[in-house]
């Protein structure tokens, strides 16, 4: 089973997003949440928060209420999309202006288990 888990309008540009989601993308959900911790970027500390989120998506799609510990959860599945820039203007020199982007970015986290539930429920009933 899988959970999924969005985050729109970062802001921040989604190059600098990427270089983050890159490191942590198809690895074991407890190592990549060590990886964002104490990673010193700031796409690290939005992508924490997103992967917990996803691990509680994860959690709360569960009919009999597992607990994420015990199933080898994956990051499966982690992109991030372009979203639209703020545009502003910075006075230049000879009465000009320059035209400042504010980039922001979409993230989404893709959490998958790669022991299946319904294993682990047939040996609990046995």
């Amino acid at each position: 089973m899988e959970a999924k888990a969005k985050l729109k309008n970062v802001p921040m540009s989604a190059r600098k997003m990427r270089q983050v989601v890159d490191m942590v993308r198809g690895q074991r959900v407890d190592r990549a949440l060590n990886m964002l911790k104490f990673n010193k970027r700031e796409g690290s500390i939005w992508s924490e928060k997103l992967l917990l989120s996803a691990i509680a998506n994860w959690e709360n799609k569960n009919e009999m209420a597992f607990s994420a510990d015990d199933y080898d959860l994956h990051l499966t599945t982690a992109f991030v999309d372009s979203g639209t820039s703020l545009k502003r203007f910075r006075p230049a020199p000879h009465g000009r202006a320059h035209r400042i982007r504010k980039r922001q970015c979409h993230v989404t986290f893709v959490v998958e288990n790669k022991i299946a539930l319904e294993e682990t429920v047939k040996q609990t009933q046995d």
